[in-house]
């Protein structure tokens, strides 16, 4: 016995994630951003609220991003935070108890939105392709 079931309500569209170019576009302006808003308030000092702030950035923009860009975001983070959050403006440096950590830190929230980011897009082509059952 046959039975047709519908394959989906209407076309819904699988997101495809953003070029890296435009990804490190966006960390570089939104961390440059970051970092001045958070000068202007004054709370440069800490710089570990700054790295949470741009943990976070690069964890939302790796959720539109191929994990192919999560490096050079993090990377992009990194500089504008060590640039003009540590150090005297215009001095970039390598402290060798610090900074791996904060790279870690940075990549690991790339990477995670990222795999964020593909798993709510294979989620969406998933229910793409589901049946319906006119259940719900």
């Amino acid at each position: 016995m046959l039975e047709w079931r519908y394959i989906a309500k209407g076309v819904r569209v699988v997101p495809e994630p953003v070029a890296t170019p435009f990804i490190w576009t966006g960390a570089y302006a939104g961390a440059f951003a970051l970092v001045t808003v958070l000068d202007l308030l004054g709370a440069l000092d800490r710089t570990g609220l700054a790295l949470a702030a741009l943990s976070v950035l690069a964890a939302l923009l790796g959720l539109r991003g191929r994990y192919v860009a999560a490096p050079g975001t993090a990377l992009l983070c990194w500089m504008l935070l060590n640039f003009f959050a540590v150090h005297p403006i215009g001095e970039i440096s390598w402290a060798g108890h610090r900074d791996p950590e904060w790279m870690g830190c940075l990549l690991a929230a790339a990477l995670i939105g990222t795999t964020a980011g593909r798993v709510l897009h294979a989620r969406a082509a998933y229910r793409r392709i589901s049946p319906y059952d006119g259940t719900g």
